[in-house]
């Protein structure tokens, strides 16, 4: 049995198109990390999964079931981005009425401690930081000891720290073999946590696989080096792309090449200076931005900024 089986998910408001023909299965254990830029349909296609939003068209099924079906709801958490609690009850309060509703449940002290609340479990809800009620959002989804765990943009009101902490937490649930899928603009959180990334833009899917394979879609590498070789000899070389070249005697040269090796070869058996030698691969940032176009290059300037404080 599939954890999650979505064919031809469709989602409009209106005129709108937010989710345009989705097909999407997840297996048991994995941890999914649906990838795209802010408005792509990341969080509208998680409420379908959830049963929260009714598609215009296509068909959900979870653990074999409707989303809706309440056999199947007992099993699913849920990290929402607008998760609201009455601010009289305090932390520990709100989770244990939540784990009171399913038929099986951890320890509220235990969801506490993975959403690293212990220490603020008695503070009301609206004593809580921002980002403490994120972690109260994490603890609620936690209780019921789900089969599938959905988190979408789970670390946005997190500190670098926080964040940390959560992911620690996330892959420790899904070495328990628990599914996990995920929503996030963010490429540092899918290195290292997810098994399998789906790049979503304008609600469709342009890419699913692994990581690795999902970097693999941008062909290519760079070189950079120095070297003496004159521009027609450069020019030359088997598979080259484009490259800047400054011009001069002995330069700093990059070239943009299909492939490394073939263009590396015949530079090297050449008569020409070469030191300084780097070769870089294409980058899983390198295919995100790739698949999702320039529209979103302003995503880019962001995503460096985030990686730098991490």
């Amino acid at each position: 049995m599939h954890a999650i089986e979505a064919h031809g998910l469709r989602r409009t408001f209106g005129d709108v198109v937010a989710v345009d023909g989705i097909d999407l299965v997840v297996e048991p254990g994995e941890v999914v990390a649906m990838l795209g830029p802010n408005g792509a349909g990341k969080t509208t296609t998680i409420e379908m999964l959830l049963g929260m939003r009714t598609p215009t068209a296509g068909t959900v099924t979870v653990l074999g079931g409707e989303p809706t079906d309440r056999a199947v709801r007992a099993r699913v958490g849920a990290m929402l981005q607008d998760t609201d609690a009455p601010g009289s009850l305090t932390a520990a309060e709100v989770v244990d009425l939540v784990g009171a509703y399913h038929p099986v449940r951890i320890p509220t002290a235990l969801a506490l401690e993975r959403a690293d609340l212990t220490e603020h479990a008695h503070k009301r809800v609206s004593q809580l930081s921002g980002g403490q009620r994120q972690r109260l959002s994490f603890a609620i989804a936690m209780v019921g000891d789900p089969d599938v765990l959905y988190l979408d943009e789970p670390t946005a009101a997190l500190d670098v720290a926080a964040r940390v902490e959560l992911w620690e937490h996330v892959r420790a649930f899904a070495a328990l073999g628990r599914t996990v899928v995920y929503s996030t603009h963010n490429l540092a959180e899918v290195k290292g946590t997810a098994s399998r990334v789906v790049v979503i833009d304008r609600g469709r899917i342009l890419a699913d696989g692994a990581p690795e394979d999902v970097r693999r879609l941008v062909e290519g590498a760079t070189i950079a080096l120095t070297t003496d070789a004159s521009a027609t000899a450069l020019g030359a070389l088997p598979g080259l792309r484009s490259v800047e070249d400054p011009g001069g005697a002995v330069r700093a040269v990059v070239l943009h090449v299909t492939d490394p090796v073939p263009a590396l070869r015949t530079l090297l058996a050449s008569d020409a200076h070469v030191s300084a030698l780097e070769v870089t691969e294409a980058s899983l940032e390198d295919a995100f931005f790739a698949l999702t176009g320039s529209a979103h290059a302003d995503a880019r300037t962001t995503q460096t900024a985030e990686e730098a404080l991490r």
